[in-house]
């Protein structure tokens, strides 16, 4: 009987907002993409494998959920989580800290730790994201930047949005101390990073200047291959834990992975020279973060799968989107070209009107703290700011892509996004 009322179900749900062509395009489009899902949910169910066996060799037990207040000195469950992260990692050493306050923290907290005046910082990937582009100082004049403590930067660009694999040769030079690899497209509609990308640039610093340090920004990246940035020449790298690897339970913070002296140089940034890594109070978090751990395969996997139902939608409906859906992912982010501002603000909005929390507010354009135009983000989600839930942002500039990410579930994805390509279809 369900499924003979399925249209009437959803015109109900959508308030009569969703034509019977859509409801069918929708199902189109998930038939034709039963392939791809099936390669994401195997890439899920190894990358729980291998989370898994981290787990079990480490011998993690309830005795490292407990909190810790104060110093947290000998705080057993934040150092074994350290060191849980580095084995998933397959890293030297790892810090992972709520007392990170974003990704970009996290980022910003490796480039001052590593960094020294007269040092020269480069950019493979184009200019990086807008709130990195703050903390370097170059372009966009910020007070406590990179620039400030005499830092140098140059980056190569990114024709076409494709990466300049030989031109990294000729771009790194001997003084070159860290070279910075964004992963993530940010607000731009350049490709985003494989795991075989990542190799090939760490392999062309390497051939040029093997002391030049390759950092990568990892954010959006995490569980979507097989590999990590470190397994294939990187570094260190940095990112977010409530974006994937929080698996949608962490409630804030950051980690950071890599060579043991580089993430050390990284610890006393974050709290102080001569104490690093051995502070820093757990609170009521630590459960939260190692069952975020062991969900984040299979949450990054349902992500990934509605990124990919939108790319399929909205390809469908006459829109430039990057990736297409039958291309190789480096991330859980789909771009989607929507040429105007009104469309941009009607998708964020239509994206908060199907989300669980806050789905009364109405996304409006504002002047973000690090960002260079004002942005509209649509974050109907339980932790707030969390992308590894439902949301979608962009910037108020030309194409007036719109980066649609997260989703707990496939289900809310596709909801949400169905929501969206309606209300863009009755605009």
């Amino acid at each position: 009987m369900y499924f003979l009322n399925k249209n009437i179900f959803y015109e109900e749900f959508f308030d009569g907002g969703i034509s019977p062509e859509l409801i069918k395009l929708k199902d189109e489009v998930i038939e034709n993409l039963k392939e791809q899902f099936r390669k994401v949910d195997e890439i899920s169910e190894l990358n729980t494998m291998k989370v898994l066996k981290a787990m079990r060799n480490l011998r993690i037990s309830d005795a490292h959920f407990k909190t810790s207040t104060g110093y947290a000195y000998g705080d057993m469950g934040r150092e074994k989580l350290d060191e849980l992260f580095a084995e998933v990692f397959k890293s030297e050493s790892a810090l992972v800290r709520t007392q990170f306050v974003s990704g970009t923290h996290a980022l910003a907290t490796v480039l001052f730790g590593i960094l020294r005046p007269g040092d020269e910082l480069v950019s493979l990937t184009g200019a990086p994201y807008d709130t990195m582009q703050t903390v370097i100082g170059y372009e966009r004049e910020s007070t406590g930047s990179l620039k400030e403590f005499g830092i140098t930067y140059r980056e190569l660009d990114t024709p076409g949005g494709e990466i300049d694999f030989t031109g990294i040769k000729n771009f790194i030079k001997p003084k070159t101390k860290l070279a910075l690899v964004q992963r993530s497209r940010g607000y731009s509609m350049r490709k985003t990073l494989t795991i075989d990308d990542i190799e090939k640039i760490c392999a062309a610093v390497k051939s040029v200047n093997p002391a030049c340090i390759v950092f990568v920004d990892n954010c959006y990246g995490e569980f979507v291959e097989l590999k990590e940035p470190i397994e294939v020449g990187a570094d260190i790298a940095a990112g977010s834990l409530i974006k994937n690897i929080g698996g949608g339970l962490a409630p804030t913070g950051g980690y950071i992975v890599g060579k043991k002296n580089l993430v050390e140089l990284a610890s006393y940034r974050m709290t102080a020279p001569g104490t690093g890594n051995e502070l820093g109070a757990s609170l009521g978090t630590p459960r939260l973060l190692y069952q975020g751990l062991f969900n984040a395969p299979h949450v990054t996997a349902q992500a990934i799968k509605g990124a990919i139902f939108a790319a399929g939608i909205f390809e469908k409906l006459g829109y430039n989107t990057r990736p297409l859906p039958g291309e190789i992912r480096g991330d859980i982010i789909q771009a989607i070209e929507l040429k105007s501002p009104e469309k941009l603000e009607i998708f964020c909005r239509a994206i908060q009107k199907y989300s669980p929390v806050d789905s009364f507010a109405a996304p409006e354009f504002w002047d973000m703290p690090g960002y260079e135009n004002q942005v509209i983000m649509a974050a109907g989600t339980f932790v707030q700011g969390s992308s590894i839930e439902l949301s979608a942002d962009g910037p108020a500039r030309e194409p007036y892509a719109v980066y649609l990410q997260g989703g707990l579930t496939f289900e809310h994805a596709a909801i949400g996004i169905l929501g969206a390509a309606a209300t863009l279809e009755n605009f």
